[in-house]
């Protein structure tokens, strides 16, 4: 097996991008560190080390397990990596924070009446 891999190759095969292309490129701005420090798409990464992904509003951060240039399923796909248990708590939590946060706005069931929008002008009249 392997010793080392492309950075972009692991992360693709590991699934968290859909294709090498979008791996590279949250790697080069910037969104991927290895051990600590910024890197770049053809750095080889090797079984022990600690990545952190930001995909979105998320952040991982895992440790290598193995090694694979060769895309599979996703239950074989996760045994490439172990999260940490910080990481999987923080990206729970805030899961549930920004759920929470869209069940509290609620959106208008419609249009607003004309009584509706007589209130909303006197209201911007007032301001």
């Amino acid at each position: 097996m392997e010793k080392k891999i492309r950075l972009d190759k692991w992360l693709w095969a590991a699934r968290f991008f859909k294709t090498r292309s979008l791996a590279a490129q949250a790697i080069n701005g910037g969104k991927v560190h290895v051990n600590g420090a910024r890197a770049k798409a053809a750095r080889g990464v090797e079984v022990g080390e600690e990545i952190r992904i930001r995909k979105g509003t998320d952040e991982y951060v895992i440790m290598v397990r193995q090694l694979s240039a060769v895309r599979r399923g996703a239950p074989e796909a996760a045994l490439l990596y172990l999260e940490t248990e910080e990481s999987r708590a923080a990206r729970l939590s805030a899961g549930e924070e920004r759920r929470l946060i869209r069940a509290a706005n609620v959106a208008p069931a419609g249009r607003p009446s004309k009584r509706d929008r007589r209130m909303i002008k006197s209201f911007i009249r007032k301001e």
